[in-house]
């Protein structure tokens, strides 16, 4: 199944969770299952957002993108960040005026059982979208399935805290689960925000990658008498691409190098899927010029 599959099936969950978690908290009066409802309306936004990202970032490379639009998933994740820090200070603003005129709680059996059937399907659907999003390193995937995670802990400690209140007949103990609730998504949402930015920034590869990189590498210089440097490396989505300079011997034709070169680049999308390479050919003692930071100054 591809990732839009999987957003379109998170779409669907959250209708699904959100009614069932909005009736629990009609029935219950729980501020604490409304924390959790209002989660799940997060979720469904977010699955929407991402769902239009991964759309936007399959497209192929036109005249004004020449590159793809792959980092449009890093804007999903981002979106989804913003989504759940406004959630928490929501669910902030409701526990703090029930803790103020505090409410009995009705049915909490009934809101109990319809928090554990949406948990279930939620938990279910994170942990296909996980491995998938992993598998095909997909930031939009990646950041759904670990929103949804947090809303089955989120569940599962408002669950917790429900019985409490049934076993000791403390009310406030619904307001002050709420707050967790609320910290939780809080964290969660600063954290996909990071790595929203942090794909932004255009980061190098991961230190395995590079080391497979260097490995290939290592195994053309000695028997081609050949070098290779200015290797540069960099993430956007789904994407990973290097760019790096190859030395050779002056004498060698252009079609000696440009062979030699097609066996590098084919061993380095072997040893790293989904990688482009990028090399310039260069004489053995001609050094390329390339700007840095000393040269914008």
């Amino acid at each position: 199944m591809q990732a839009h599959a999987y957003l379109k099936l998170s779409v669907a969950t959250a209708v699904v969770t959100i009614a069932l978690k909005t009736a629990a908290w009609w029935w219950t009066g729980s501020v604490s299952l409304a924390a959790d409802a209002l989660e799940s309306l997060v979720n469904l936004a977010g699955a929407v957002f991402a769902l239009a990202m991964v759309t936007l970032a399959a497209q192929p490379p036109d005249a004004e993108h020449p590159y793809g639009h792959h980092k449009a998933e890093y804007f999903s994740s981002g979106f989804e960040g913003i989504l759940i820090i406004a959630a928490a200070i929501g669910i902030f603003w409701g526990a703090f005026d029930r803790w103020r005129h505090p409410e009995p709680l009705h049915a909490v059996g009934l809101g109990i059982g319809l928090a554990v059937v949406s948990s279930a399907l939620n938990g279910a659907l994170a942990w296909a979208m996980l491995r998938k999003g992993r598998e095909v390193r997909s930031m939009a995937l990646q950041g759904d399935a670990r929103h949804l995670i947090t809303d089955v802990w989120t569940s599962a400690g408002v669950v917790a805290g429900l019985i409490g209140v049934m076993a000791t007949g403390w009310h406030w103990l619904d307001p002050l689960l709420a707050v967790v609730v609320a910290l939780n998504i809080l964290r969660e949402g600063l954290h996909l925000m990071h790595e929203s930015t942090r794909g932004l920034m255009d980061e190098a590869l991961d230190a395995d990658s590079l080391a497979r990189v260097h490995a290939v590498l290592d195994g053309f210089r000695g028997p081609h008498a050949i070098r290779f440097d200015h290797v540069v490396s960099r993430t956007a989505g789904q994407r990973r691409f290097i760019d790096l300079h190859m030395h050779m011997p002056a004498s060698w034709t252009l079609g000696r190098a440009a062979a030699l070169r097609g066996e590098v680049e084919e061993a380095l999308m072997r040893a790293v899927p989904g990688l482009r390479a990028s090399i310039q050919l260069l004489p053995t003692d001609v050094e390329a010029h390339t700007m840095d930071e000393e040269d914008l100054t």
